[in-house]
């Protein structure tokens, strides 16, 4: 099981994440590319402080959202979506290999992400960027009841997937996540450390049901914006590296 997190999200005075701290112990890096959070000199931070630690770098694109923070979802057509894709991309590449660290996968945030899960022609299209882009690379989504169905699907592209869950939030159980408007969408401490002890042991959550889900995982995505988060992570670092 491989530990991820979304970082690269201060944009210029404005510091957001732990990214430092975290950074040690993660396996993975979401970088977010500017259109959401992000600027050319924190990339260029984060992405050294990857290859310092040898992470992972994932692309983290979203829609053209800044003053939203890609948190709302926006009517665009394929080839715009696209084109939006591949420079977020193209940008984070360019500086990845200025810095000695290499992309390895592509991870879409907020509303891009919850669309491409629950509207398939949002999916098609952000496999197809992917797909599109002249060095191959992996596209990061969530392990849903669907996953083997996602996975020919992105395979028929000549994509393959990275299938992820979450530490911290409840599941539906169809495998989706629950709604954060809906109580108990989001575990406190205790609870979170217990659904990773199953993932990483069973591959299984227990959903908002109290039914128990098995799930085709490859990462789990973890937070780090303060303190407690940084704690949990380490925590969860070594509930991984036991098994």
């Amino acid at each position: 099981m491989q530990l991820n997190c979304d970082l690269g999200e201060s944009f210029g005075n404005w510091r957001l994440g732990r990214d430092a701290d975290v950074m040690p112990h993660l396996d993975q890096a979401n970088i977010a590319c500017g259109f959401h959070a992000g600027d050319p000199l924190t990339m260029e931070r984060t992405l050294q402080l990857a290859a310092t630690y040898n992470v992972s770098v994932g692309a983290h694109p979203s829609y053209p959202d800044l003053v939203g923070f890609g948190r709302r979802s926006m009517a665009m057509s394929a080839a715009e979506l696209r084109a939006a894709l591949l420079y977020q991309i193209a940008a984070l590449d360019g500086v990845a290999s200025c810095v000695g660290a290499r992309l390895d996968y592509v991870k879409p945030h907020g509303a891009l992400y919850n669309d491409m899960m629950a509207k398939d022609d949002v999916r098609s299209t952000v496999i197809a960027s992917v797909a599109a882009y002249p060095k191959p690379l992996k596209l990061m989504i969530q392990a849903t009841a669907s996953a083997g169905e996602h996975r020919e699907e992105a395979r028929a592209k000549g994509v393959e997937l990275i299938l992820e869950a979450f530490a911290d939030r409840c599941y539906d159980d169809d495998g989706r996540l629950l709604a954060r408007s809906k109580p108990g969408a989001v575990h406190d401490h205790a609870t979170m450390m217990s659904q990773v002890r199953r993932l990483v042991s069973d591959r299984q959550v227990t959903t908002a049901s109290g039914a128990q889900l098995t799930l085709d995982v490859d990462t789990l995505c973890v937070h780090g914006d303060n303190d407690a988060g940084v704690q949990a992570i380490a925590q969860i670092r070594q509930i991984v590296d036991e098994r």
